[in-house]
């Protein structure tokens, strides 16, 4: 009999258990073994946990949640030379098949094989151990912690999407939402050099997180006009980018009216309608740039050296701990407290 290990095991809509499950092993040469210490609660594993499906993506078996992970290597397989036993890392998620024109061409968030922890059927890692290929796990500097690696996944998002769009020394931005991707898509704006960076919300405990973390403005949608106050902040100009970080048609038609003529138009949250519906002649007549944002490329290192120098600030946006055993409960928490919580985080 294999030696096992606990996991979160999501079966079907509503029902996740914490089960025994077999341990893996290193079976390639580029393989590392990591002992979990801190997985993020993400939206998408909430989105499982109620819906069973994220778009065409569906929970058909029982399938290990989490994605947001970080821990200790305690094995490597005999080809891996940049990781050791005892070095703490940070996972990135997506494993590619490294040979298709997308991840030659350094688009492997293209890759139409990629492996997606936590993405059904392919387990996450909501569990005590994971093995994962060495060329997306990243060593960590001393200084740094395991919430911090974990929190590497949703900073790279950020990441993404401000590179896509462009943002240089000096630009205004606008964010629409402001929960954990909204707050990593505006602090990876500052440090790339924007200076007027507005951000949009329903709460304002989610509002006073953004000014805290760099916002120069921020709006709170239930009172006041987000497009007439972000056009008032630049003089009617609007911003040279705005990011999509909530994923509704409203949001999607606010984002590319508030964008400046010739402007970037980030979309960053999933849609929750199938087609929304957007204003096509104003992307024309105003030669607005659309683009979309699929997870992250090449974003890892550059993450971890901005965090690790102190230019991003995402140790604090962990501000609940959970141990495995209460997966249930935090997720089923963190869905009825988005007002309360940035980032919940499960200790396995």
């Amino acid at each position: 009999m294999s030696e096992t290990m606990k996991a979160a095991v999501l079966h079907a809509v509503g029902d996740m258990r914490i089960e025994d499950v077999p341990k893996p092993e290193v079976t390639s040469p580029d393989d590392v073994l990591i002992r979990i210490t801190s997985v993020g609660i993400c939206g998408s594993d909430i989105h499982f946990l109620k819906h069973g499906r994220i778009g065409n993506i569906i929970l058909d078996k029982p399938t290990i949640m989490g994605h947001e992970s970080a821990g200790e290597v305690v094995g490597i397989g005999s080809a891996v030379t940049r990781v050791e036993p005892g070095d703490l890392v940070a996972i990135e998620p997506g494993k590619t098949c490294r040979r298709c024109e997308f991840c030659k061409s350094g688009h492997y968030n293209l890759c139409r094989e990629v492996v997606f922890l936590a993405a059904p059927p392919a387990d996450g890692a909501f569990c005590e151990y994971l093995v994962w290929p060495e060329d997306f796990v990243f060593k960590m500097p001393e200084g740094m912690t395991a919430d911090e690696g974990a929190m590497m996944e949703p900073l790279s998002v950020g990441l993404h999407a401000v590179r896509s769009a462009g943002v240089r020394g000096g630009d205004s931005v606008a964010v629409l939402g402001a929960g954990p991707i909204g707050l990593t898509t505006l602090m990876s704006a500052k440090a790339h050099g924007a200076t007027t960076i507005i951000v949009t919300d329903v709460f304002d405990t989610r509002l006073a997180n953004a000014k805290r973390m760099g916002a120069t403005h921020v709006i709170n949608v239930r009172e006041t006009d987000p497009v007439a106050a972000i056009k008032d902040l630049t003089g009617s100009r609007g911003v040279d980018a705005s990011f999509d970080c909530v994923g509704s048609e409203l949001t999607l038609q606010q984002a590319l009216q508030v964008a400046r003529n010739q402007g970037a138009m980030q979309c960053v949250g999933n849609p929750q309608e199938l087609l929304p519906r957007l204003p096509i002649f104003e992307i024309i007549n105003r030669e607005l740039t659309v683009r979309g944002t699929f997870r992250y490329v090449n974003c890892y290192p550059p993450a971890i050296t901005l965090t690790a120098a102190g230019a991003v600030d995402v140790r604090s946006m962990v501000t609940h701990h959970f141990p495995l055993a209460e997966t249930v409960k935090a997720m089923e928490w963190v869905d009825q407290n988005k007002d309360k919580v940035i980032k919940a985080v499960i200790h396995p």
